[in-house]
């Protein structure tokens, strides 16, 4: 089983340069979690699995099942490091910026609380950086890993609001949609990210562009939900993409970032 930061030491891990030990880098899991009592345990349960060291943050995000609950117990029984826990729904994009902020790991990823994306992935994500490679980490659905057989026009979609992003931002990711990004935490810190809902996936992909970000993407599996199992973005969010995509690429002023690559 992997286990949690060892007593202080990551607290500033965020701001430090990485270890050149690789069993010495401290990843955040930061999760957004609105109404996954059904799943958030065992998404918790599968982080803690993975044979690195690992905080676990988890934003509840104004959920009104029994996830609070579930989290309340999670982090009583020392599972979960940290939960921010927010008043109302303010979407994915302001719990992951919460989660953010709370981070004390040398890197960052982004986890959905939902079991469509396989925490034991993250050494893959990881390499690129360890090795000084990247500065950020998509994992991409479409290179070949193994996946679950769904929406035909989501991933028309997909493609099409990746190829959008792309163009405007002259990177040539494969999906720029994907849930795991994985960055250096000094960077992702630094980023101005200001999206409330899913304009956060191409609002982080635009800014990341902007700072001159070493970005590599690794062939990742993926096990889609479907909307009975409680997939939850829908074609609004689609067209939603499409706005922030022009927003943060054309109409939104290039903040000058203050990271320097070490």
């Amino acid at each position: 089983m992997g286990s949690r930061p060892r007593g202080g030491e990551s607290r500033e891990a965020g701001s430090r340069r990485l270890p050149q030990d690789p069993d010495g880098i401290v990843v955040t899991a930061v999760m957004a979690a609105y109404n996954e009592e059904s799943t958030v345990e065992a998404s918790v349960r599968r982080i803690r699995e993975v044979p690195l060291q690992v905080e676990i943050v988890v934003v509840n995000d104004g959920s009104t099942d029994g996830t609070g609950e579930v989290l309340d117990r999670l982090e009583a029984a020392g599972l979960v490091d940290r939960v921010i826990r927010q008043p109302k729904n303010l979407g994915k994009g302001a719990a992951v910026r919460a989660g953010v902020q709370a981070a004390s790991g040398h890197v960052i990823v982004i986890q959905d609380a939902d079991l469509e994306y396989d925490p034991m992935e993250y050494q893959l994500l990881l390499d690129p950086i360890r090795l000084d490679r990247a500065d950020a980490v998509y994992g991409s659905r479409f290179q070949s890993g193994p996946r679950r057989v769904l929406y035909f026009w989501h991933s028309v979609g997909n493609r099409f609001l990746t190829l959008l992003s792309n163009m405007l931002t002259d990177l040539n990711l494969t999906d720029m949609e994907t849930c795991y990004k994985m960055v250096r935490a000094d960077l992702m810190k630094a980023l101005p990210l200001v999206s409330n809902r899913f304009g956060i996936e191409p609002e982080l992909t635009a800014r990341l562009a902007r700072a001159g970000a070493r970005i590599w993407e690794v062939p990742i599996s993926y096990s889609g939900r479907t909307y009975a199992e409680g997939k939850k973005i829908d074609w609004r969010d689609g067209l939603a993409a499409i706005w922030h995509i022009l927003r943060f690429n054309l109409f939104t002023r290039q903040s000058k970032v203050r990271w320097h690559r070490r």
